[in-house]
């Protein structure tokens, strides 16, 4: 892996038409939760580890569909560093709040996308072209 992509997974989840994302302590912009993989983690391994974390809740593995792969300029990264993320769906089990390094979470609509880092406001609108955010 090049020094200039940040291979990263994140956990899309959606209720009422609006998609669940967090903002960690001392940064401007929120994003879909989730993190990088660890040394010889599996995506699930690492997703599941991140979720519970960042939000204090488990992914269930068995219920994980993955969503899709998006690309785009890292937030707050020199020019020509590109994040990668592999999307997940999935159910949970606990209840959802900020925790770690986790300042705040929130569910945003699609009209919303200005308080996203750039890869999330691509998967937001690919989300809100497929019928599943308002």
């Amino acid at each position: 892996m090049s020094d200039n992509l940040i291979d990263k997974l994140a956990w899309i989840e959606i209720q009422d038409c609006k998609v669940l994302v967090a903002r960690s302590r001392g940064k401007d912009a929120f994003y879909i939760p989730g993190g990088k993989r660890e040394l010889g983690e599996s995506d699930a391994e690492a997703l599941i580890r991140e979720i519970q974390e960042e939000l204090s809740v488990t992914v269930q593995e068995n219920s994980m569909k993955y969503y899709g792969t998006f690309s785009a300029q890292a937030h707050g990264k020199a020019e020509g560093v590109i994040v990668q993320m592999t999307c997940y769906e999935g159910a949970y089990v606990g209840k959802i709040q900020a925790d770690s390094e986790i300042e705040e979470i929130d569910w945003l609509n699609y009209h919303q996308n200005d308080m996203v880092a750039p890869v999330d406001k691509i998967i937001f609108l690919d989300l809100y072209e497929k019928g599943l955010l308002k």
